[in-house]
């Protein structure tokens, strides 16, 4: 897998035009399809290391086209595009392995700092590993792989370096609900929020997570320290 080889997948054109010219300066290759179909039938072609992913295209969105990505080819790893300030189907995309999102409207230096990010996490050794950070960023490629049994025990590794910090329980607590804990998942949500009170990703979780029959359109959160 070539992680540098990055598809860029949007039906509108200025995004397309935005993000080719972001990572211009980049040592990667870009490619773009306007569409789901399009974007299916390049993966058949050519070999993606990395695609950015538009939620809400019209026909296939993007959710389809991450669904059949998952089937054929779950190596690939996936930045989610979304005009909206959550996600919609944030559990149903975690569960496909999409870790890593970006809101529109984002600047340049924005994408490229991700994407940077996900680079370096590819050549994170699990060996060396001993600090916090590079623990929850090797919880997000077992994410993306979807070993999340395995991300949960990095999680708690960052929490044993670091118990003082939200967003770790928080992702936890995540990890936990994606794998239909959700008991697990409010006793961690409920720790982010005994760190810090005011901590808003872990305090929606919390709400949406303890209603009796959630709704279609209800979202996981989390920081962008995590991402998701």
């Amino acid at each position: 897998m070539n992680i540098r080889k990055i598809l860029i997948v949007d039906d509108e054109k200025n995004i397309r035009m935005t993000l080719t010219q972001a990572l211009s300066d980049m040592e990667v290759q870009t490619d773009t399809a306007v569409n789901g179909e399009e974007a299916l039938s390049k993966l058949k072609d050519q070999e993606f290391g990395l695609i950015l992913l538009d939620l809400r295209m019209p026909g296939m969105d993007g959710m389809e086209v991450l669904t059949r990505l998952r089937k054929d080819r779950p190596d690939i790893r996936v930045i989610i595009i979304t005009a909206h300030g959550t996600i919609d189907s944030a559990v149903d995309a975690m569960k496909l392995g999409a870790m890593d999102f970006i809101q529109k409207p984002f600047t340049p230096k924005e994408i490229r700092d991700l994407i940077s990010q996900i680079i370096k996490r590819e050549m994170l050794d699990q060996e060396k590993s001993q600090d916090y950070t590079t623990w929850l960023e090797l919880a997000k490629r077992c994410v993306s792989d979807r070993h999340f049994t395995a991300a949960a025990e990095y999680v708690k590794k960052a929490i044993s370096i670091d118990s003082s910090r939200p967003e770790a329980f928080n992702f936890l607590g995540a990890l936990y609900e994606v794998q239909g804990s959700r008991v697990e998942a409010q006793k961690n949500y409920r720790a982010a929020l005994s760190l810090d009170a005011t901590y808003k990703p872990a305090q929606e979780n919390l709400n949406r997570s303890t209603k009796a029959k959630p709704a279609k359109n209800q979202k996981i959160k989390l920081d962008k320290e995590t991402s998701y």
